[in-house]
């Protein structure tokens, strides 16, 4: 950490909500998963830049868990807030939650963890401040933060041995 002072996760909190038009939807009728992961790299980044006040770039999403399909007509809302930061990496919990318009009916849709490393004005990686979990839901995100960083540093050394073996020609 660094002597800069500690935010509250809500100090973070971002949500962006818009309605499910035709362009967004597959043949079935339910919104393009492409375009659900657009939106939560969106609206993480707004929660990280907002805790760190400084650019950040993503560089994991541990999963996009789809939990129901979002439909045409519904209004989807994506809510993010930094739930951990360690050295110079903010971590977003993003919650996704359909909502039929006509009855109100809400339905939590995905849900997905995002990383972002923090950048100077020179592009070069900036230590950022720590996060201070308030609510039940905060507290245990927070406390599982460690073994989440764990396994995506394990992911990521994986992924880097298999893309050194794959190189950069066609298999």
């Amino acid at each position: 950490m660094t002597d800069k002072p500690t935010k509250l996760c809500k100090q973070s909190r971002a949500i962006k909500t818009l309605m499910v038009l035709p362009p967004d939807t597959n043949h079935y009728g339910t919104m393009f998963g492409g375009k659900v992961m657009a939106n939560i790299d969106d609206v993480a980044a707004i929660a990280a830049t907002r805790h760190a006040r400084t650019s950040v770039v993503t560089a994991s999403i541990d999963s996009v868990d789809f939990l129901h399909p979002i439909r045409e007509g519904q209004s989807v809302c994506l809510e993010a807030f930094v739930v951990w930061t360690h050295g110079t990496a903010v971590e977003v919990f993003v919650k996704v939650v359909a909502e039929e318009m006509l009855t109100g009916e809400r339905t939590v849709c995905a849900t997905s963890f995002v990383t972002f490393v923090t950048l100077d004005v020179n592009g070069e990686k900036k230590i950022v401040h720590g996060v201070i979990p308030e609510t039940e839901l905060e507290k245990l995100l927070y406390d599982e933060a460690p073994e989440r960083a764990k396994k995506r540093m394990a992911k990521r050394a994986s992924s880097k041995s298999l893309a050194k073996k794959f190189g950069t020609g066609t298999p």
